[in-house]
């Protein structure tokens, strides 16, 4: 079936999720989140080589696509956590199997 402009409708679905995912962080981000809520320095050191400027950007990135929550708690200094959404967690079943997927393509190049 085709959509306005010619675009098959599975065509555009892919192409608004890589959108949504695009670079190298956001899954790695979301992978962080995944086992609760953190604060901006325990994100920074589950994402190995992410700098700062980088992950503030992706952090949001993925808010404004309702991936992630970032919540500010009234204390001094204010506090920030992030913490993935219901959304965000819809992309389980997809992490989980790129994670396998990765495995089974590094065990493949590392025997060739």
């Amino acid at each position: 079936m085709l959509t306005q402009g010619g675009c098959p409708k599975t065509t555009l679905s892919i192409k608004d999720a890589l959108e949504a995912l695009e670079g190298r962080w956001k899954l790695l981000i979301l992978f962080a989140l995944s086992s609760g809520k953190k604060r901006f320095k325990q994100i920074s050191k589950d994402v190995n080589g992410i700098t700062d400027k980088i992950l503030s950007k992706e952090l949001k990135n993925l808010e404004a696509n309702q991936l992630i929550k970032r919540e500010v708690h009234d204390t001094f200094p204010p506090t920030v956590e992030y913490s993935i959404t219901e959304h965000g967690m819809s992309l389980e079943k997809v992490m989980d199997e790129l994670h396998f997927w990765g495995l089974k393509h590094r065990d493949k190049i590392m025997r060739e």
